[in-house]
């Protein structure tokens, strides 16, 4: 059965905890760990501490994403990306999702292939490149990324597809999954609507709220009984209570549930506690 897991991210401004509290609560199959300025979430003993308390594996750890935690791990992102893929092996995931470099990031963009196949290599984990979306102004892409926004235009083994990203860069999500094809190892479960020029905002919506074919996309992957994973990532920072906060946990899961034909044994599965 192909596990559905929750991004800690999608608690956003709640903490790391939150994360896996409310990933069990909602009665998701794991976590997805956003390395951020939170130090927890960079440490295999609280990680494991946490994992153990709320039952929740953790299935994939998210590298640094630069604009947001320049200075953690340093500075460098080759040791940023080494140092995900430890942690990794340290808490027993076998996936390490990364965006690809800016452009300004020099000698790493260059080198970015190769050392997402080393990283792979020296630590026995899935490097899996997400796709990103164009940074545009007066309607021209400013072409911030190197090598490129598209994993399946790479030479690497593993990608993370994310909706929210294909619909900001007006990219058929069902097209680029075939594109990748058995590349494909890692899914950022969340969806969106294309963006207007010179506007980038990415908005990680509830599946089902935007107009990429997530379903199709889900429905797709469960018939070819794919081996990846699927991770719920969404915003839910404009949530009123804690309540509505679960409420749209659960509503992504039973979404992705429904489509990847598991409705069945969430049904006949014991109800997980409150």
């Amino acid at each position: 059965m192909i596990k559905v897991g929750l991004s800690t991210i999608s608690v956003f401004p709640k903490g790391v905890e939150d994360g896996f509290r409310l990933a069990h609560e909602a009665g998701y199959d794991g976590v997805e760990v956003m390395v951020t300025t939170d130090s927890k979430t960079r440490s295999p003993e609280r990680l494991l501490e946490l994992s153990e308390r709320y039952q929740q594996p953790i299935m994939a750890i998210h590298a640094p994403v630069v604009l947001l935690t320049t200075f953690v791990w340093g500075r460098d992102p080759f040791v940023k990306l080494d140092r995900s893929a430890a942690l990794a092996v340290a808490v027993g995931a076998p996936a390490v999702v990364v965006h690809p470099p800016f452009r300004w990031q020099g000698k790493y963009a260059l080198a970015f292939v190769d050392a997402v196949r080393e990283t792979e290599q020296k630590h026995g984990v899935e490097v899996a490149v997400e796709n990103m979306f164009p940074w545009s102004m007066g309607g021209t892409d400013r072409q911030a990324y190197l090598p490129g926004i598209d994993p399946s235009e790479m030479d690497v083994d593993h990608a993370t597809l994310d909706f929210s990203h294909c619909a900001l860069a007006k990219r058929d999500s069902m097209e680029l999954a075939l594109d990748l094809g058995p590349r494909l190892r890692h899914l950022h479960l969340t969806d969106g609507v294309a963006g207007d020029e010179d506007k980038v905002f990415d908005e990680h919506l509830v599946p089902g709220h935007g107009n990429e074919p997530v379903a199709e996309v889900l429905q797709m992957l469960a018939a070819q009984q794919w081996t990846g994973q699927v991770v719920a990532e969404i915003k839910t920072r404009q949530a009123r209570s804690e309540r509505d906060r679960l409420r749209l946990l659960v509503e992504t899961l039973e979404f992705a549930r429904e489509h990847l034909g598991q409705t069945a044994q969430v049904e006949s599965a014991p109800e997980q506690p409150r």
